[in-house]
């Protein structure tokens, strides 16, 4: 079946007068299972043949055993005479590469099993890896986050929706999608790196909407949010991903998401590199720098920044919080600590203290009990005995 799908870049070959001509055949993965000239985009039917060609194509220059072909052609029910099957599929396999021209040595029988040899120029997967390694291995920042955005744009999907085999869909293709979300966090770390983390929240929220539960995507979103001042937006994001994973997996977020909250929360920087956090500050330094105030602005000297760019010190902050401040009424600080997410409002005027807080307090070498009311904090502080 034809389509409108567009050919990948490089399918099409320009002759020295200019014209365009049909390039090789090449295959396509990262989408429908299908074959390109450059000119015309076939979708490959459903069929047996189709489901052993994307086994194929999956491994590319490797051999894949027999035994694995006819689990993914067949399921957990092969034929008699399984291996004659198999053979009698890669005859029909080849006949379909003869009518779109693709050479007929294309597939190898080897000892156990068969091989389809395949390069960039022929295999959509191959040509995302590399251009997503070269991405990776580039040091300017401009050109590497091109290089990811050309490996994103091959991707097609939905992801071998017309090949029916259990066995690719349940082993095999989650591992080509985790591919691709890598790749986004690619970009959207190259967006970061050029301090353009306002322009990317659209893109970023957009992508966590896809994939509510992937960590990676939520603390880049999160990076982005607190480095264009949205801080309260930064922690809700947070609250978001911390209820998703615990509702349906069971699980707290990793040490990256938490070190991040933690990093909004007090107002600190990031480490050097994404996943890095800066040591405890010294006794005597502020926990939050006074300057600077917007997020474009230079960093004094001393503080740290996050692959250069200073983080952006919301305005905003609780009454009453800051060490110089004058004290705040007890229920101005409980209110603007369950707006942070420190404190749970379990009713009234009665509040649970979040881990986070309690973390804190113990690092300022005191305690806290697990609840917390509005009675309580309007009591005068004990004189020091």
């Amino acid at each position: 079946m034809k389509t409108g799908i567009p050919a990948p870049d490089g399918a099409l070959r320009e002759t020295s007068s200019g014209a365009v001509v049909p390039g090789p055949p090449r295959f396509l993965v990262l989408g429908l299972l299908a074959i390109t000239d450059g000119r015309d985009t076939v979708v490959l039917q459903p069929s047996k043949p189709t489901s052993l060609l994307a086994a194929l194509l999956l491994h590319p220059g490797t051999v894949v055993s027999a035994g694995l072909l006819q689990r993914v052609v067949w399921g957990d029910r092969p034929p008699a005479g399984g291996r004659s099957a198999l053979h009698t599929c890669v005859l029909r396999l080849r006949r379909l590469f003869t009518k779109y021209g693709v050479a007929d040595d294309a597939i190898e029988a080897v000892p156990g099993g068969y091989r389809l040899n395949a390069d960039a120029d022929t295999l959509d997967l191959l040509r995302f890896r590399d251009l997503l390694n070269q991405a990776c291995d580039g040091d300017d920042p401009e050109s590497a986050l091109h290089l990811a955005r050309e490996a994103l744009r091959l991707w097609k999907g939905p992801l071998l929706a017309n090949v029916h085999s259990d066995e690719l869909h349940r082993d095999h293709v989650p591992r080509l999608a985790e591919e691709r979300l890598l790749a986004v966090e690619r970009v959207f770390d190259g967006e970061l790196r050029l301090g353009r983390h306002r322009e990317m929240i659209a893109e970023a929220r957009e992508a966590v909407r896809a994939d509510p539960g992937h960590e990676g995507l939520s603390a880049l979103l999160i990076e982005a949010l607190y480095r264009s001042g949205r801080r309260a937006e930064a922690l809700a994001e947070y609250r978001r991903i911390h209820s998703h994973l615990t509702a349906e997996l069971g699980l707290e977020p990793g040490p990256v998401l938490r070190g991040l909250q933690l990093a909004v929360l007090r107002g600190e920087p990031p480490g050097e590199a994404f996943g890095e956090w800066p040591a405890p500050a010294s006794p005597g330094t502020p926990a939050i720098p006074s300057a600077p105030t917007s997020p474009d602005a230079p960093a004094p000297p001393g503080v740290r920044t996050f692959m250069g760019v200073p983080p952006a010190v919301p305005p905003e902050a609780a009454p009453g919080l800051g060490r110089a401040s004058p004290p705040a009424p007890g229920g101005l600080i409980l209110r603007a600590l369950a707006e942070a997410g420190l404190l749970e409002e379990e009713s009234p005027g009665s509040y649970r203290v979040h881990d986070l807080l309690r973390l804190f307090v113990q690092a300022a070498g005191t305690s806290l009990s697990a609840s917390a009311s509005h009675d309580a904090a309007e009591q005068p502080p004990s004189p020091a005995g």
